[in-house]
């Protein structure tokens, strides 16, 4: 048996790394890091990766695969998630991390999954440290490019749906003024309104007892709203946030400028100027579920696709 694993979570905003091994109550963390590398700048616009954002990861992945080999890695999964999926040229991205990762595990190379998939894997990590009594639960995953609503409990995942949204794309589309003006503002929520309408007629959140939020949008307005003074991911594993703070955290990252939100003693700087975006979102996605859910408040775990996917490792090995 592979006593300790490596997943590695690839998305359009950044790119994380967790070791782990086995415990007698799930995953088992020897090694957690993340570094916003911004894969998916630009690829809304152009359909392809931009040459200095494929660099920027592997400067990152060169770095985790140096971990993986101090920890004694036996199995590797890394997961490329919405920007990979609609880059022309990923045939570039993906012969750089077969060439990374196969120094740690021979043959391995980044997959490009589903938003069904991903949605799964989500679910999985973000679950593992609530009580299952607390479920039926929708976790939502607020990524760069994408948003996966996924309903399950403790039988497993009943339905999942990736919306083509997130802090990123979002931003890049809509949000070009600092901060952004009334119009700009308006036509992100069109949008929004709109992609997680769609997400929600196909994924009915009936019966749902608990909201969970994971991702770093989602982590981060749990700190903000919090008042915590750095960001300090025990405090921030499974607080709640009821949807009247939530509110007025994201409202207030809306309106500010990219110099105050830096100026945030939690924020980091790679999300600095996606945030607002981000906001936005979880604000109609909190909507949505208070009106059609009796929920009042925001689970947040720390915990998401990245231990999902060192979980898959585990089960299948």
């Amino acid at each position: 048996m592979t006593e300790i694993v490596a997943a590695v979570d690839c998305g359009t905003n950044s790119i994380r790394l967790l070791v782990a091994r086995a415990g007698d109550a799930g995953l088992v963390d020897l090694h957690r890091e993340m570094r916003v590398v911004r894969l998916g700048q630009g690829v809304d616009a152009t359909g392809s990766f931009a040459d200095e954002a494929i660099e920027r990861t592997r400067v990152a992945l060169t770095d985790y695969v140096a971990t993986m080999k101090q920890h004694g890695v036996g199995a590797v999964r890394m997961v490329a998630t919405s920007a990979s999926r609609d880059a022309s040229n990923r045939d570039d991205f993906f012969a750089m991390t077969r060439d990374l990762l196969g120094q740690v595990v021979p043959g391995s190379v980044a997959e490009v999954i589903t938003g069904d998939e991903e949605a799964r894997l989500s679910f999985a990590g973000a679950v593992g440290d609530l009580d299952p009594a607390q479920g039926p639960f929708v976790v939502v995953d607020l990524g760069g490019g994408s948003t996966e609503v996924v309903v399950g409990d403790s039988d497993g995942v009943h339905a999942a749906y990736s919306a083509n949204i997130g802090c990123v794309r979002l931003t890049e589309r809509c949000l070009h003024s600092d901060p952004p003006t009334d119009e700009e503002i308006s036509a992100a929520r069109s949008v929004i309104e709109e992609l997680l309408g769609d997400a929600f007629s196909r994924v009915s959140v009936d019966g749902v007892r608990t909201f969970v939020g994971v991702a770093g949008t989602m982590t981060t307005l749990a700190a903000l709203a919090a008042d915590l003074p750095v960001y300090d991911p025990e405090q921030i594993h499974l607080s709640r946030v009821d949807f009247r703070s939530l509110s007025d955290v994201c409202w207030r990252l809306v309106r500010m400028s990219r110099s105050e939100r830096a100026a945030l003693g939690p924020m980091h700087e790679g999300r600095v100027d996606v945030i607002g975006g981000g906001s936005l979102v979880t604000l109609e996605l909190a909507r949505i579920v208070a009106e059609k859910t009796s929920i009042t408040e925001l689970v947040v775990s720390e915990h998401d696709i990245l231990d999902g996917i060192a979980l898959s490792l585990l089960v299948s090995d």
